[in-house]
């Protein structure tokens, strides 16, 4: 898979990550994701790409591409602009969501949905500080806290897809040594809290099942020679079977001048 659209950011100043990962279900190889992210002085864009398909795509077939982009503040990431295309077998969508001012200014989606009435509504004041699904999950500056440091599990990262308002509570569960090819070293296992707010129905069974687990997990590790952390696993337990995504492989291309601030010596 192609890193796309960054291909014009991996120049002097740029700082350059990339990370694949590959999806299981049930024991199974279910697909295949890429992850490239640019940062240039606060500057971020990210673009992602997968494919998911059940016995071959002969059940069903999944393919994506999502991106995200905006700056870097003392206070954390501040998106401007996230877009996610993904077919379905013959189903197409396209999803836009703008960003200004602290909140969601504009939602661009294609083909249109038609609200359930039984939805809960989405009021502008739970669009005030969110984050989107990228930035919220791959984004995460953590100067002060090298090797896996718990501490980076602290947190509740407030997110709107498009549709559903939520929050992901991460809490310090343990730190777990890895060794595989890709990675080598300590990383900081967060226990995942999905806490739904708006966007969806009451009775939804699979908002409500995701809400009440308290099983899931993700890894985060360091990344040598910057401030981030990434996700080396995440694993979800489902009613058939348990999911899961690991890291096999990142590469870091580190910029200079302006870019020198997200990066280590």
């Amino acid at each position: 898979m192609s890193s796309g659209g960054f291909a014009a950011d991996a120049r002097p100043g740029a700082t350059q990550i990339v990370a694949s990962y590959r999806v299981y279900f049930a024991g199974f190889h279910f697909g295949d994701a890429r992850l490239t992210m640019a940062l240039r002085g606060t500057d971020y864009q990210m673009n992602g790409e997968g494919r998911f398909s059940v016995l071959g795509g002969l059940i069903s077939d999944f393919s994506g591409t999502a991106s995200s982009s905006g700056k870097i503040a003392k206070v954390g990431p501040k998106p401007s602009k996230y877009t996610l295309n993904y077919s379905v077998g013959d189903k197409r969508s396209d999803m836009r969501v703008f960003f200004g001012g602290g909140t969601v200014t504009e939602i661009l989606v294609s083909p249109k949905n038609h609200p359930n009435p039984r939805d809960i509504p989405v009021t502008k004041e739970q669009l005030k500080g969110v984050l989107d699904p990228m930035t919220g999950t791959f984004l995460r500056a953590r100067p002060g806290l090298p090797n896996a440091d718990l501490k980076v599990c602290d947190e509740t990262i407030p997110v709107f897809d498009g549709e559903r308002r939520c929050d992901i509570l991460l809490t310090p569960k343990r730190r777990a040594q890895v060794e595989s090819k890709t990675y080598s070293g300590f990383a900081a296992v967060c226990e995942v809290k999905f806490v739904p707010i708006s966007g969806y129905r009451p009775d939804d069974s699979a908002i409500q099942y995701m809400a009440h687990r308290d099983q899931i997990e993700i890894w985060l590790v360091p990344l040598p020679t910057t401030v981030f952390y990434v996700p080396y696993r995440i694993s979800v337990p489902t009613g058939f079977g348990s999911g899961s995504a690991e890291l096999t492989s990142f590469q870091v291309d580190n910029g200079r001048a302006d870019g020198e601030a997200l990066t280590r010596p």
